[in-house]
C-alpha cells in the first residue's frame, strides 16, 4: 500500500508524459490488476501546467481527473483490492458507477489561483467558471460543483493532486442536451475543460478515440 502510494504521488509530477494516447470513451469490458490504476489515472489527468500558457500558470493551478467509463473500471479494481471487497461486492460497486457514467460525466478537480478564497467554484464570488466544451466550442455548465473540504483517506491516495493548498471538487455534467444530443459524442476526437473568468482562461483537453471498440451496456458486471 505504501509503495503504491508513492507511485501516485510520482505519477502526478509526471502528467505533461502521460495522456499521449487517444483515449477511449466508448463503453466496453476491461481487465486490470490494482496495479493498472496509476497508468489510468495519469492518461485521464491533466494539468494546467501540461500547457505553455506563461502568465495563465501563475493565476491558476489546476488538476483535473476524467471519470471516464475506464477510469471507473480501473478505480473500482483498485479500490476493491485495498479494501479487500467481496466479488460480490466489487461487482456490485462497478455496476454503480458504471451506470452512473452514463448519466453523468464527472471530474475530480484539485485547484488554487492568486487568491485562495477566490478559487472556491461553489462560492458566488468564485473568480472562476467551470465548463465543458466539445469540438464545434458548444458549451455545457455543470449540474453539480460539490466541494470535498475535507477529503478522505480514499481520495489522498488516489488523486494525489490533493494538497493543502488547493481546493477540491467533484463537477458533474450531463451525458446529454436538453435537445437529447450527446453533451460528449461518441465519435468526438477531443474534449475540453475549461475555467475561466477576468483573469484568463485555462483549457484542460483530453484528445479522444473516436474509434475505439464498445460493448453493450451489460459487461458493467464483468471482472
Amino acid at each position: 500500500m505504501i509503495r503504491r502510494s508513492c507511485g501516485l504521488a510520482l505519477a502526478v509530477l509526471a502528467l505533461s508524459a502521460c495522456g499521449s494516447r487517444p483515449l477511449p470513451l466508448r463503453p466496453s469490458a476491461r481487465s486490470y490488476t490494482p496495479d493498472d490504476y496509476q497508468q489510468i489515472y495519469g492518461d485521464w489527468t491533466r494539468g494546467s501546467d501540461d500547457f505553455a500558457f506563461d502568465r495563465l500558470e501563475d493565476i491558476l493551478h489546476v488538476t483535473a481527473t476524467f471519470e471516464s467509463w475506464e477510469f471507473r473500471w480501473a478505480y473500482v479494481v483498485r479500490y476493491a483490492a485495498d479494501y479487500s471487497l467481496a466479488t460480490e461486492d466489487r461487482t456490485r460497486l462497478l455496476r454503480s458507477t458504471l451506470a452512473d457514467a452514463q448519466e453523468r460525466h464527472r471530474f475530480f478537480v484539485t485547484m488554487v489561483g492568486n487568491r485562495y478564497r477566490d478559487s472556491d467554484l461553489t462560492d458566488e464570488g468564485s473568480a472562476w467558471r467551470v465548463l465543458l466544451v466539445d469540438e464545434a466550442g458548444r458549451q455545457t455548465a455543470p449540474v453539480e460543483v460539490s466541494r470535498l473540504r475535507r477529503p478522505g483517506a480514499a481520495e489522498r491516495v488516489y488523486f494525489p493532486s490533493i494538497t493543502v493548498q488547493r481546493h477540491t471538487f467533484r463537477i458533474a455534467f450531463p451525458t446529454q442536451h436538453a435537445d437529447g444530443t450527446p453533451v460528449i459524442p461518441l465519435d468526438a476526437d477531443e474534449i475540453t475543460l475549461r475555467f475561466t473568468g477576468a483573469e484568463g482562461t485555462v483549457d484542460l483537453r483530453w484528445e479522444l478515440d473516436p474509434n475505439a471498440p464498445s460493448d453493450p451496456p451489460a459487461v458493467a458486471g464483468r471482472d
